[in-house]
């Protein structure tokens, strides 16, 4: 990525802080949301992103704080950790990347709460500074990064609720400018989990659902408060069966829903005057995340057919063997207008008594989508076959 000066960039690659735009593309009004720290909505485990980007609803793992902390308070084990790295934008550069570090520990006798946390680490590589005059090169790294903590309990033997405080950073690496400035930001996320044995034909399956509130928080300024921006916070509704073929097979089927809960940004086609735009703007920009929160339900230019459009949508299928071995598939859709991410993944993982590999692979159905061909991999650890092989 050496070779991309910061212009660039800034361009491609941090649209934490470029302005939605509103163009006709091929007929198309072309609109997505706008937020700062957009690695925050990246999923970093090969599991949740080998059934397309799914896991609200998904029977519990230890990456669950990512998707729906709640389900840790339905975990097998006693703790577990787990490490995954995505390689991001391959098509584009060579060296942006994301870590994730995760975990959880179920706590007391009753077997009802959990706590669990996470450290995301987004580098966008090494980037040329342009502005420098000088013959020797200066680079920046910039970078984002995420800390989580996060509780959750059984109300009930079949539902828990749970909520997770995140503080977030990011930083553009510009040194010496009045141009640019790192910030922090703080967040919360509030979700539910419960899953129920019902009746399928002659089999007794799981039936699983579940949502999560993510990322409320404050605002994130890269100009010294002269503008602000929302993180990207986002309504997750999760519902998924775990069908047992036989005593070692089982299959499970699982479907996402979500929407930013952000609300649209003004745009200049949108007022018959500069002054009226930049009202608008003004009221933007000034606009608390609680109520930017509820505006995302009635502010998109196409009415409610736009808001119709915000709508995400993730499918995904689940093979296990023996509770060994996983074949993985999903699909993604997102409306052409709103930033049209569609894609196919596949995936498989493996699991020992003390780990598990997973590894997944995306498929873009978009021509020239810099997301295509993106692998990730998660390395797991159960603290309880650990603990086994000592005894």
């Amino acid at each position: 990525m050496n070779k991309l000066v910061f212009p660039i960039f800034a361009f491609l690659l941090a649209s934490t802080y470029t302005r939605a735009q509103f163009t006709e593309k091929n007929g198309i009004e072309f609109a997505p949301i706008n937020t700062a720290i957009p690695s925050l909505t990246i999923a970093p485990d090969a599991r949740g992103g080998s059934m397309g980007d799914n896991g609200i609803a998904t029977p519990p793992d230890v990456n669950a704080q990512f998707w729906n902390p709640s389900k840790n308070a339905f975990q097998y084990s006693q703790a577990g950790v787990a490490l995954s790295y995505t390689p991001w934008l391959r098509k584009l550069v060579s060296d942006v990347a994301l870590a994730c570090l995760s975990g959880y520990y179920k706590i007391g006798d009753n077997d009802l709460q959990a706590i669990g946390g996470s450290l995301r680490y987004f580098t966008l590589g090494a980037v040329q500074d342009s502005r420098n005059s000088n013959d020797v090169p200066i680079f920046i790294y910039p970078y984002e990064m995420a800390l989580d903590v996060n509780y959750s309990r059984k109300l009930t033997e079949e539902f828990a609720m749970g909520v997770a405080l995140r503080f977030v950073r990011s930083d553009m690496g510009v040194q010496n400018t009045d141009e640019m400035f790192p910030d922090n930001a703080y967040a919360a996320d509030v979700s539910g989990y419960g899953e129920r044995y019902i009746v399928l034909g002659a089999s007794e399956s799981l039936w699983s659902y579940g949502f999560n509130i993510s990322n409320i928080g404050t605002k994130i300024s890269y100009d010294g408060g002269t503008s602000n921006q929302f993180l990207p916070a986002r309504l997750h509704l999760g519902t998924g069966i775990l069908y047992p073929l036989d005593e070692y097979n089982r299959i499970g089927f699982y479907l996402d829903l979500s929407k930013y809960l952000v609300p649209s940004e003004p745009l200049s086609d949108m007022y018959e005057s500069d002054e009226a735009f930049v009202a608008a703007r003004d009221k933007y920009n000034n606009t608390g995340s609680i109520n930017g929160i509820f505006r995302s339900f009635s502010d998109s230019p196409g009415g409610l057919s736009g808001e119709l459009k915000e709508i995400m949508a993730s499918i995904g299928v689940e093979y296990t063997y023996d509770d060994r071995f996983f074949l993985r598939g999903g699909y993604y859709h997102e409306n052409e207008n709103m930033g049209n991410r569609r894609y196919f993944s596949a995936g498989a993982g493996f699991r020992m008594n003390v780990f598990q590999l997973d590894a997944a692979y995306l498929i873009s159905t978009v021509p020239s989508n810099p997301l295509d061909q993106t692998l990730r991999l998660t390395l797991s650890f159960d603290m309880d076959g650990i603990k086994a092989l000592f005894r």
